[in-house]
């Protein structure tokens, strides 16, 4: 028993080669470092590059590949659904914006602009210039061409490095709900210059300003924003009623998060339903519509002379365009002579037989 369980160590221990003690550091060998700790994120920084999984292999679970091959894209192909193409242009919409410049949403907000790690003198100094942008619609020609003269001035602007202070950022206007609604905007594009954390605001609607890199830069180097009044309205940051502004784009919120999750057809179908609803309510005291009615031709009656019959009494005849005459009528008990012939009396015909016989 025990030269088995002595083989059976000794072939454990010949398997293990692991070193538990380095030689240590010897005179003239280099010496190694760690590799310092990556640095933390900065907007307006270049995002790092992601290293593909599985040396370059597309992973099997990617949504894309799952949409795009197999049954679920023939199924889409015979609905009449190419998912290629969709999924290229949404990859399309995807690179329409400069990615080193930070998206700011509803939920980084707070993070990025309003708890940014600063000191008293460069929370004093930092700008955010901001664009509000509907460019990922496809439909604002004029929203593209502000978000190219916007990407172009902050290209400059990290050339040159002549604004260390300001810092950029953009907000899709159709996917942010909290943020547009608490600051009272509803359409875009837009500019905004944003200042001491959030709580002074500058509005600058994009197609009545000259946008174009060099006149934003100047804006931006002369600090042109200080001559227009920022917002101090009481539903304004900071105002007395900003309460207001806060729980009414809290709602929107919700509201948008839910209804975002419905299909566009069903929310078709229940806006026609709603719509029929509303329309009929407001015209349910409505007063019918008199009805139509035909005219007939009047035909001209004519007069008929009419005889009128008393016993014992006058008749008058009435004839138009004659005097009335008078007719005198004889009462008779007699019975007229169709009626005599008819019916003959009881009396006459006994005698008729008596004289027969």
């Amino acid at each position: 028993m025990k030269l088995p369980s002595v083989v059976l160590a000794l072939t454990c221990a010949a398997s293990v080669r692991a070193q538990y003690f380095s030689d240590g550091w010897s005179p003239g060998q280099a010496v190694t470092r760690e590799a310092p700790p990556p640095p933390a994120y900065t907007p307006g920084a270049p995002p790092p590059e992601s290293q593909p999984a599985g040396r370059g292999v597309p992973s099997s679970f990617d949504v894309s590949n799952l949409l795009t091959s197999g049954p679920v894209n023939s199924l889409f192909s015979k609905l009449g659904v190419n998912l290629t193409e969709k999924l290229e242009q949404a990859k399309k919409e995807a690179d329409i914006w400069d990615h080193r410049i930070p998206l700011i949403t509803d939920d980084n907000y707070d993070e990025i602009i309003v708890n940014e790690t600063l000191t008293e003198e460069e929370a004093e100094d930092r700008v955010w210039f901001l664009i509000i942008t509907v460019s990922t619609g496809g439909n604002n020609a004029f929203s593209k061409i502000a978000d190219k003269h916007f990407d172009d001035a902050y290209n400059k602007t990290v050339i040159e490095g002549d604004l260390p202070n300001v810092r950029w950022g953009r907000i899709d206007y159709l996917n942010v709900t909290y943020i547009t609604t608490k600051w009272n905007i509803w359409q875009a594009p837009y500019i905004v210059v944003l200042t001491d954390r959030g709580q002074t605001l500058r509005f600058y609607k994009a197609n009545t300003v000259r946008l174009d890199p060099d006149t934003i830069r100047e804006f931006l180097k002369e600090e042109g924003w200080r001559e227009s009044e920022p917002w101090t309205s009481s539903f304004s940051p900071g105002g007395s009623r900003e309460f207001v502004m806060h729980y009414f784009a809290l709602c929107m919120k919700k509201i948008y998060d839910v209804v975002v999750r419905v299909p566009k057809w069903v929310l078709m179908v229940i806006s026609g339903v709603v719509a029929n609803f509303v329309m009929k309510w407001f015209h349910q005291n409505d007063a019918p519509p008199p009805k139509k009615t035909e005219s007939k031709p009047v035909e001209k009656a004519v007069a008929k002379p009419v005889e009128k019959a008393v016993a014992g009494k006058s008749v008058e005849k009435a004839v138009p365009g004659k005097p009335v005459e008078k007719a005198d009528v004889k009462h008779t008990d007699a019975a007229a002579p169709e009626q005599a012939s008819a019916f003959p009396a009881k009396g006459k015909g006994k005698q008729r037989k008596g004289t027969k016989k």
